[in-house]
C-alpha cells in the first residue's frame, strides 16, 4: 500500500516540476521577445518610445524626461551596439527593492564601438494587464 502512495506522490512532484519549468520557459520566451523589442528602441536612440513602452513599475520609478536625458549622455558615449548575444535568462517571482511578481532577469554580452564588453541587464516583468514589459535595465 505504502509503496502505490509513494509511487502516486513521486508521480505528482514530476508533473508538478515539469509544469513549472514548461510555465517559466514560456515566460522567459516572453520577456526576452519584450526585452529584445525594447532594446531596439534604446539602439534607435528612441528614449521616449522606450520609456511608454516600459513597465508600470518602470514608470513609476523615473519620469520620461529624467529617463530621455540619462541615456542622451551615457549611449553616445558607449556608441553604436556591435553585437549582442543573450548570456542568460533567469525567471523569478521576487527581485530586492521590488514587488512580488513575475519578472525574468536577462544578461546579453554586448560590444559597442567605444565599449568592447558590456553585460546588459534587462528586467522585463508581466504587467497587470498580462503584458511583459521592460522594468529595468543596468549596463556594466
Amino acid at each position: 500500500m505504502k509503496k502505490i502512495h509513494a509511487s502516486a506522490l513521486f508521480f505528482l512532484i514530476i508533473i508538478c516540476f515539469i509544469s513549472t519549468h514548461s510555465i517559466a520557459g514560456e515566460a522567459e520566451k516572453e520577456a526576452l521577445k519584450a526585452a529584445e523589442e525594447w532594446l531596439i528602441l534604446i539602439d534607435n536612440n528612441d528614449y521616449s518610445a522606450s520609456w511608454d513602452n516600459a513597465a508600470a513599475l518602470f514608470k513609476q520609478a523615473i519620469t520620461k524626461e529624467q529617463w530621455a536625458e540619462s541615456f542622451k549622455a551615457l549611449r553616445p558615449a558607449m556608441g553604436d551596439l556591435i553585437s549582442r548575444n543573450l548570456k542568460s535568462a533567469t525567471y523569478t517571482n521576487s527581485l530586492p527593492g521590488a514587488p512580488d511578481g513575475e519578472y525574468v532577469v536577462i544578461q546579453f554580452s554586448s560590444r559597442f564601438t567605444n565599449k568592447k564588453s558590456a553585460i546588459e541587464t534587462v528586467t522585463p516583468m508581466k504587467d497587470p494587464d498580462g503584458k511583459w514589459r521592460v522594468s529595468g535595465y543596468y549596463i556594466k
